[in-house]
């Protein structure tokens, strides 16, 4: 086994890298739609499918999220959205392997079907149970409500990348039951059925190696970052080695 140190920026490459190769993405990429949520960790996927399909032009990382966390000296208005959102370029959508620039989920949500996919991001992270949920700060449960439509109603796949910084502790059903109670204050916590997929499985989908996390934090701006285990045959390990360096020194998410 050898170790590996992986920032939280570091993480959404590796994710971002590890995605396009997804069989379920490549399916919906060629014949069906993809649909993309605005997102931190799914801006890094949108740039890296978007540049393996040769039709990243025009893409920005900068603005493609609906709400974050920034610390107290970045200040958002309630429930983590940025007072100035006239940047916002859309979701990502990809149908029959053409970018349909300008679009939201909300404008294909009802045509989605059976192996279409849509990749939604997540806050909470329960790694024992693979198991994801996201904060909800609309009253409507925001782009989430309008996936699930899709994913019960027609069985449309949903994966949820997700980083390992955002590992929590409990059971998320009880966390969500806390958090949404009458009288209870902040954005809301909704538990997600769909395929999780974390740093771990991102090194596992490129390599084939076994990944485990170890280890975590950091300070100077490795803040969040996470140590992984890494095991497998020399020409897993060999690739291992080579695909984490290449995103080692990714630097921060700029907003």
């Amino acid at each position: 086994m050898k170790q590996f140190l992986i920032t939280p920026a570091a993480g959404k490459r590796l994710i971002g890298k590890a995605m396009v190769g997804h069989p379920a993405i490549q399916g919906a990429v060629k014949s069906g739609t993809l649909v993309i949520t605005a997102g931190t960790t799914n801006a890094y996927i949108a740039e890296e499918l978007l540049a393996s399909m040769g039709i990243n032009q025009g893409f920005s990382k900068k603005r493609f999220f609906r709400g974050v966390t920034l610390p107290p000296a970045k200040p958002t208005t309630e429930g983590g959205r940025l007072p100035d959102e006239s940047g916002f370029p859309g979701d990502v959508i990809i149908e029959k392997g053409n970018w349909a620039k300008g679009k939201t989920i909300f404008d294909v949500v009802d045509n989605l079907k059976e192996d279409d996919v849509i990749l939604k991001g997540a806050n909470a992270l329960d790694l024992s149970r693979k198991r994801a949920a996201v904060l909800i700060g609309h009253p409507k449960a925001g782009t989430l409500g309008v996936a699930l439509q899709a994913v019960a109603g027609r069985r449309v796949r949903l994966i949820l990348p997700v980083g390992l910084e955002k590992r929590v502790i409990g059971d998320l059903d009880e966390l969500a039951l806390k958090i949404n109670a009458p009288g209870s204050k902040g954005a809301r916590l909704l538990p997600v059925p769909g395929e999780v997929f974390t740093e771990l499985d991102a090194v596992t989908r490129i390599t084939g190696a076994s990944a485990h996390l170890v280890a975590a934090g950091g300070v100077g701006g490795a803040e969040g970052s996470i140590w992984i285990g890494v095991e497998g045959g020399p020409e897993q390990m060999d690739k291992a080695q080579e695909i984490l360096k290449s995103v080692s020194k990714e630097p921060m998410f700029e907003i």
